[in-house]
């Protein structure tokens, strides 16, 4: 985690599926890292199709930006202009950020995946605490989620959903992620390169590049 960009130019290099992770100081977030064993608490993914400024997708407790999909404030999953989103986490929740970019870049079919499971997963309420804390366990045991059918995606099956689930549904829609595992076996931990994920059909997660984020 030693080379840092600016976030003009993370923002410039950004590409559909790649990964922002954030590590911050706060009680709540030493307590994920602790739990999951990683430097990191948050994850979100890049969505940059067309003309549009690019996007994150993830999942948050607040509601402190418009989602770009629905045009409401709203908690739980969310589309965000990125580099609004990238601020908040830096100024409002105190947190460094990196991006880790995907390679090969994604085809035009899995953008058009992506924006599906955008279209499915918008909205979807973030989980209690107590429920965090306790899917997170259950993440651990191996097993086909309860309810879902062999081969069927997660994110079909979600009613609640924290940000590390959200980019695991969305890259299994895209093909980056082999489908059978539950939502909750993921975590913000999975998505650091200290973490042995890997991705379907050659593709592969650079390692974290710092981002320099601006005051203000």
């Amino acid at each position: 985690m030693d080379a840092a960009i600016s976030l003009d130019e993370a923002i410039d290099l950004t590409r559909t599926g790649d990964i922002w992770i954030f590590r911050g100081r706060s009680g709540p977030d030493r307590a994920i890292q602790a739990l999951t064993n990683s430097p990191v608490n948050h994850v979100g993914m890049s969505v940059v199709v067309e003309d549009m400024p690019p996007l994150m997708w993830h999942a948050e407790l607040g509601k402190s930006l418009p989602d770009m999909w629905s045009g409401t404030f709203q908690r739980g999953v969310q589309l965000h202009d990125l580099r609004d989103a990238v601020h908040v986490w830096a100024h409002r929740y105190g947190q460094r950020g990196w991006l880790r970019q995907l390679e090969p870049s994604v085809s035009r079919p899995m953008e058009d995946l992506a924006l599906k499971t955008v279209a499915r997963l918008d909205g979807t309420p973030f989980p209690s605490s107590a429920q965090l804390a306790w899917r997170w366990v259950r993440g651990r045991v191996p097993h086909v989620a309860p309810g879902r059918r062999d081969g069927e995606l997660a994110s079909s099956v979600l009613e609640t959903a924290y940000c590390a689930e959200v980019v695991a549904v969305t890259y299994e829609a895209m093909g980056l992620l082999p489908r059978g595992r539950q939502p909750n076996w993921y975590d913000p931990g999975r998505f650091w390169s200290g973490d042995s994920l890997k991705l379907c059909d050659g593709f592969t997660l650079s390692d974290e590049i710092a981002v320099d984020i601006p005051a203000g």
